[in-house]
C-alpha cells in the first residue's frame, strides 16, 4: 500500500511540475496567437553543452521561472543532441536545422530567442550562470 501511494505522489508530482515545451513551430505559434503569448525558443545541446544542462537545471526547472512561463510565454525547445542514443527523428532533426538557419546562424548554444506570436524576433539572450530570480528580471524587461 505505502509503495502504491509512494507512486502515485511522485505521478502527481512530477506532473504538476511540468512544463509545456513543444518543438512543433506552427504550433508554437498557434497557441502564442490564441493566447497571446510571446514564444521562448531555446536552442540546446542537451546532451553535450555544459552551459544548456546548466541553464536547464538552474532555470528551466525553477519555481520562479515556471510561474512566470506559465502566464506569459509558449515554450518552444530546438535540441540538437549529438550522442547516438539521444538522436531525434529524422523530421525533427531537420525542423531544427530550419529554426537554427532561421534564427541561430552563428550557432551560439544556448541561445534564447524571444519571438512574437507571429515569429518575429524581439530579442536574442544567452545564459550567463545567473539565477532564475535573474534570468526571468531580463525576460520581463524584454518583452513588451
Amino acid at each position: 500500500m505505502k509503495k502504491i501511494f509512494l507512486a502515485a505522489f511522485l505521478l502527481i508530482s512530477a506532473t504538476s511540475l511540468a512544463q509545456n515545451w513543444t518543438t512543433n513551430f506552427e504550433e508554437a505559434k498557434a497557441t502564442a496567437e490564441k493566447e497571446g503569448k510571446s514564444i521562448l525558443l531555446v536552442f540546446s545541446g542537451s546532451d553535450w553543452c555544459a552551459t544548456c544542462i546548466k541553464l536547464d537545471k538552474n532555470v528551466w526547472q525553477s519555481e520562479v521561472f515556471k510561474a512566470y512561463a506559465q502566464d506569459k510565454l509558449v515554450l518552444l525547445r530546438a535540441d540538437f543532441p549529438k550522442k547516438k542514443n539521444n538522436a531525434l527523428p529524422d523530421e525533427l532533426r531537420t525542423s531544427n536545422l530550419a529554426l537554427a538557419e532561421k534564427y541561430n546562424k552563428e550557432g551560439f548554444f544556448p541561445l534564447v530567442v524571444v519571438l512574437d506570436k507571429k515569429g518575429k524576433v524581439i530579442a536574442k539572450k544567452g545564459y550567463e550562470n545567473q539565477s532564475a530570480d535573474k534570468f526571468v528580471a531580463e525576460l520581463q524587461a524584454l518583452i513588451p
